[in-house]
């Protein structure tokens, strides 16, 4: 990992860093935020991969969502998803309903157990969060919200930083 300039820092970084040496340390914080968001879902009951985690969360931003939306979704194959669903109803995470208007259509939708497990998780996530935040400087916590802040509404008015093209 890129030091973010704690002690024993081993890389030369003058004041003004540039946006290049900025953007190495955010990927670096977001891997260690990954990798904070990974336990968190590891720890959960039932143990959910992020491959299930993110179809979950997926179907309850869309409710009735069809096994095609959510293939495009995750970006894998409808054999995938078919099989990932599979998975995930078998643990009584999902459910799988007719289309009520269209027979050849399955509509996906959360399981009451479902959404706990995903309540599980996300509370998990925070409570890590937390923590970590817990431990830096109040100074610190300010600047990383304020940075936060700007970096939100500069991606929102910058040319292509939306994501999709």
């Amino acid at each position: 990992m890129t030091d973010l300039g704690g002690p024993g820092h081993h890389r030369a970084r003058g004041p003004g860093d540039g946006p290049e040496a900025v953007a190495s340390q955010i990927a670096d914080a977001v891997e260690s935020l990954t990798a904070l968001w990974s336990v968190a879902a590891q720890e959960a009951s039932p143990r959910l991969s992020l491959h299930q985690l993110r179809a979950l969360r997926t179907v309850q931003t869309a409710p009735g969502l069809n096994l095609t939306a959510l293939a495009e979704g995750l970006d894998i194959g409808l054999p995938t998803a078919s099989r990932l669903c599979d998975r995930l109803a078998a643990a009584g995470l999902l459910e799988r309903a007719p289309h009520p208007d269209t027979r050849r259509e399955v509509q996906l939708w959360l399981t009451a157990h479902g959404q706990r497990v995903l309540d599980d998780v996300a509370g998990r996530r925070a409570r890590a969060l937390a923590a970590a935040l817990a431990a830096m400087k109040p100074a610190e916590r300010a600047a990383l919200s304020r940075g936060l802040r700007g970096f939100l509404a500069a991606q929102d008015t910058a040319p292509g930083a939306g994501g999709a093209e």
